[in-house]
Formats: C-alpha cells, sequence, structure tokens
C-alpha cells in the first residue's frame, strides 16, 4: 500500500483543484506517517490555512469493514461536532467517497495543533497525566451522548444499519472472521471456535438499547495534546474512521488497550462529570470481553491484506495473540459465573 512522495503530492494536488484552490495559492505538503491504512498529508497554505488530506488506498484488498472506511470518518466528525470542544475534533472542510468520483475518495479537514498522546508519555509528571485523563474522560463522555440512526458502521459495509445492537455486533464479528479464513490469518483457536464462544454470549448485547457514538481506536496516537510540560491539554482526537453506532462499553477497549479500564480512576471520573455511566457489573464486563475479542481479530486479521512485514507479524502474534485467547476467557468466565 506504499505511495511514492511524487504520487502523494500529484494526488493532493488533484484533490485541491477539485476543492476549489487551482493553484491561486502555494501549498507545502507533508506526509504523515502513524497510520497503517490511508495516505495521509499534512497541507499547509500560504492562506494560512492548515489541512490535513486523507485518501485511501486504491487497492480492494483489506477486511470487509473497510470497505468505503472514509466514509465513517466524515461521519464521525461531523457526529462529534457539536459535541466536542472547539478545534479538538477535526472540522471537515470538504469530502468525496464515491470510489467512481475522478479524484477518487478523499477527506479534507482542519489540522489539530499538538503531538501524539505516546510521544509526550513518559515526560508526564503523575499529577498531569491524571488531569489529562479526566478531560479526555469528560470529552468521551459528551461524543457518547451523540445517538446514530441505527446499529452498525455508517457506510454500511456490511449490510444496512441494524435496529438491535446484538444483530450489529454478530454480523461484525461474523465478517472479521470470515476475513480470517479468506486470508488464511493466523489465530489461536479456530474460527469455528470463536464463533461458539462469541454466540454463547450474545445474548448480554440485548442490554444496549441506544445507537452511540463509538470511536474505537482511541489509544494514544490518536490523541494529541499541546503546551508546555505541566500545562499539556487535549489538543485533538482524530482518525475517526474506525466508528460504528453501537455500546459506547467499547470505546473503553483501546482507551485501556492491553490494560482494565476499571483502574483508569482519573477517566472514570471524568466520564462520570459529564453524566455518563459507567458501572462494571456482569453486563458490562462481558461485553466488554466480547469488544477486546473483536479488536484483536482486527489486529491479528488485518496483517494479511496489508502484506505486514516478518517483524510486525512477529509483534501482532505476541502481544496480540495471548490478548485474544484472554479475552475469549473472560467471555467464558462470565457465562460459567451466571452473569447471564
Amino acid at each position: 500500500m506504499s505511495t511514492s512522495y511524487e504520487e502523494t503530492v500529484a494526488a493532493a494536488e488533484a484533490v485541491l483543484r477539485e476543492a476549489g484552490v487551482r493553484g491561486r495559492e502555494t501549498a507545502l505538503y507533508t506526509p504523515l506517517s502513524g497510520g497503517t491504512y490511508n495516505t495521509v498529508v499534512r497541507v499547509a497554505l500560504d492562506r494560512g490555512r492548515d489541512w490535513v488530506l486523507k485518501l485511501p488506498p486504491r487497492s480492494a484488498a483489506g477486511l470487509a469493514y473497510e470497505r468505503a472506511l472514509l466514509t465513517g470518518e466524515v461521519t464521525f466528525y461531523e457526529s462529534a461536532a457539536t459535541a466536542a470542544d472547539a478545534g479538538v475534533v477535526p472540522r471537515v472542510v470538504r469530502s468525496e467517497t464515491d470510489v467512481d468520483a475522478g479524484t477518487g475518495p478523499y477527506l479534507i479537514m482542519t489540522a489539530c495543533p499538538g503531538a501524539p498522546w505516546h510521544e509526550a508519555a513518559d515526560s508526564l509528571a503523575e499529577g498531569e497525566r491524571l488531569r489529562l485523563r479526566e478531560e479526555l474522560g469528560r470529552l468521551v463522555a459528551r461524543l457518547h451522548a451523540v445517538t446514530g440512526p441505527g446499529f452498525g458502521y455508517p457506510a454500511q459495509p456490511l449490510g444496512p444499519l441494524a435496529s438491535t445492537w446484538r444483530e450489529a455486533f454478530t454480523t461484525m464479528t461474523g465478517a472479521v472472521l470470515d476475513d480470517a479464513e479468506r486470508y488464511a490469518a493466523r489465530l489461536p483457536r479456530s474460527t469455528a471456535a470463536i464463533r461458539e464462544t462469541l454466540a454463547a454470549a450474545s445474548d448480554v448485547l440485548d442490554d444496549v438499547i441506544r445507537p452511540a457514538l463509538v470511536h474505537f481506536d482511541l489509544w494514544q496516537g490518536n490523541l494529541l495534546l499541546a503546551g508546555p510540560p505541566g500545562g499539556r491539554r487535549l489538543s485533538g482526537l482524530i482518525d475517526g474512521e474506525r466508528m460504528f453506532w453501537g455500546d459506547p462499553v467499547a470505546d473503553f477497549v483501546s482507551l485501556a488497550l492491553f490494560a482494565d479500564m476499571e483502574d483508569d480512576k482519573a477517566f472514570l471520573t471524568g466520564y462520570a462529570s459529564a453524566g455518563a455511566e459507567a458501572v462494571f457489573d456482569d453486563s458490562v464486563r462481558l461485553r466488554l470481553a466480547l469488544y477486546r475479542a473483536y479488536l484483536y481479530l482486527i489486529m491479528l486479521v488485518e496483517v494479511e491484506p496489508r502484506q505486514a512485514s516478518a517483524t510486525d507479524r512477529a509483534w501482532v502474534w505476541t502481544h496480540v495473540g495471548p490478548q485474544l485467547e484472554s479475552a475469549l476467557d473472560d467471555v467464558e468466565s462470565g457465562l460459567r459465573g451466571g452473569c447471564r
């Protein structure tokens, strides 16, 4: 999926012409790294505008849910606009989601200031880290208050939005397991065994009756911080392309990647102060195990269509494989414990 700098600039210039810039301004193009799917370019214009341009891959290879993925990002930013602090979520400048358009699909959005949280993580004093986690909890709670028109992915790559979360999530997990079989992905259990385990717990999904706005990729790389040491603030919440309408609890997986969300007291304090529920009862814990399994399945399967390097494949298998096994164990443990 790699693209040369010249190809990236040529594609960016074509999009800017379509957006109406048409050579009247000088543009400085800076390819951005960190993502693994789209080509991302920062565009600085000489009239002071600072944009980020996203171009999805032309290749048809990918997971089933990734079809028209850019639609999800546009939906996320437009839906989050009234819930987020001004400037924290990018504003959509212009977008095209039609794959048959002359430029192909693209998204132009405003650039958020700051750098990814993980780049400053080691230098954050504990008090500052806790303050930022509480701030993040308040923001995520406001995002979760946004309600969608149905359950599932807004681009409807797996079919129409569903009327129940159980139907939508069953379709989502079924699709990634189909992908695993199609690409012969390496998993710690057979796809048949995983399907059986997930199906056994599916009735807990009926506890979710409102399709909330879920980002589902809130790891530190997608959270930007700006400001001096000791005075940093949350300045950006980006990369909403993997969003769906569903259970807000699902966001707790990436917010505590490879960890336990119940231990993040600062985040939960901020989340509760903004009026959101975060009660870790049997239902929530079982649902969290299901969502962990879904995310780890995606991470294990996507290395195949992306033709990841041997080093990346080894890292994913070593770090994510045991996490999937643990999530499935937790699903089975929750069922044995009689939480349903």
